[in-house]
């Protein structure tokens, strides 16, 4: 990629006005990865599968985690690696920016979340508590201000970031329920978390006051799904909390259309389903899938769904039509890592081939 001239920067650059930073249009998302996509570079570092990669708010760095503990740190103009972060002793799940970039949220199946700073490499704070399993889901608060944890555990853990504070423990009102919120995400307005969990359920809570569950919905579970497969995943195989097999129906992503009207649901059943908010209620269901799905983003005009499988590809869909029009495979194996830059212009994938790939769309 050449170097960006004041006119094709990835994002807007420092000593801009704040006030003309957001009134910069948003990009046309549809037609901008319709008419085209090319392979702009491809950065080599991790030793092992990558699981998470997030551009950072400026749109200058890349960072991605995955099994072989590390955290890396990239430059985008160059392709080079900036720094690698030591601190996690398990997979690290997800790497995460905050809305404002000034820290760097990462979670493991070490049962911690780091908080680091992306400038300098420094760890900042480490998250846990004593009886926690393995960090499988993160989420920031749109304000940033919060940072909620889904994983190998029934409840969604949500701390204060700027100093570590376990703010709340959110549990569904069914005491029976012992099935793991493996994944969450904040609605773009902050009021409300949505969890998925490990048998493709769904739970909707009020985060402030009350942390409350609001509904419970069955989600992609089916009531003809096998109920001794439920019971296998109990049977821990190994000193890490391995089980025998996932379930059929868990739930691999969650995401919001930008203006919260809809949310979107990943399973391993390889479907995507739209949610009207905020009660729930099932809009569409998408098949295009042949394996799991493993991560959702939408574009910032709210337009494109952008999702990735274990089935080695990368699909994007217009959300209006529910029709997908583009399939990427460049990637050898399951692709788990999927981010866009703040601009909308830049889409980066990563997967088991230890490889992350930077594409542009346009002509």
């Amino acid at each position: 990629m050449t170097q960006p001239t004041s006119s094709d920067t990835l994002t807007p650059q420092m000593g801009i006005p704040q006030a003309e930073m957001e009134a910069a249009p948003l990009l046309d998302s549809l037609p901008y990865w319709k008419s085209g996509i090319k392979e702009l570079k491809s950065f080599r570092g991790h030793s092992q599968e990558i699981w998470s990669v997030a551009f950072a708010p400026d749109g200058l760095t890349l960072a991605s985690g995955g099994n072989d503990r590390f955290v890396r740190i990239w430059d985008i103009e160059t392709g080079r690696l900036l720094r690698s972060l030591r601190g996690h002793t398990a997979v690290v799940r997800q790497v995460l920016y905050s809305p404002d970039g000034q820290i760097l949220a990462t979670g493991s199946e070490d049962r911690t979340i780091r908080l680091w700073n992306p400038q300098t490499g420094e760890s900042l704070r480490l998250l846990f508590t004593r009886y926690d399993h393995a960090v499988t889901s993160l989420s920031f608060s749109p304000d940033g201000l919060m940072l909620a944890r889904a994983g190998q555990n029934k409840d969604i853990k949500i701390w204060e970031v700027t100093t570590g504070t376990e703010l709340m423990s959110l549990l569904g009102k069914d005491q029976f329920d012992h099935n793991w919120s493996v994944c969450t995400a904040f609605s773009p307005d902050g009021l409300h978390l949505v969890a998925g969990s490990d048998i493709g359920k769904l739970k909707l809570y009020e985060v402030l006051p009350s942390g409350e569950e609001k509904i419970a919905h069955e989600g992609h579970w089916r009531d003809e799904a096998d109920d001794e497969e439920t019971e296998n995943r109990g049977f821990y195989v190994d000193e890490h909390g391995g089980f025998q097999r996932p379930m059929e129906y868990w739930i691999g992503a969650l995401t919001f259309t930008p203006d919260g009207s809809t949310m979107i649901s990943g399973s391993r059943d390889c479907t995507i389903k739209f949610w009207d908010m905020p009660n729930l209620e099932e809009r569409r269901t998408l098949k295009g899938h042949s394996e799991w799905i493993r991560n959702l983003i939408v574009s910032q005009d709210g337009k494109v769904l952008i999702s990735a499988s274990d089935d080695g590809t990368v699909k994007m869909w217009d959300i209006k039509s529910g029709r997908q029009f583009r399939t990427i495979k460049s990637h050898k194996g399951p692709v788990r890592g999927i981010a866009l830059s703040t601009d909308g212009k830049y889409l980066a994938t990563a997967g088991n081939d230890r490889v992350i790939t930077l594409w542009e769309g346009g002509e």
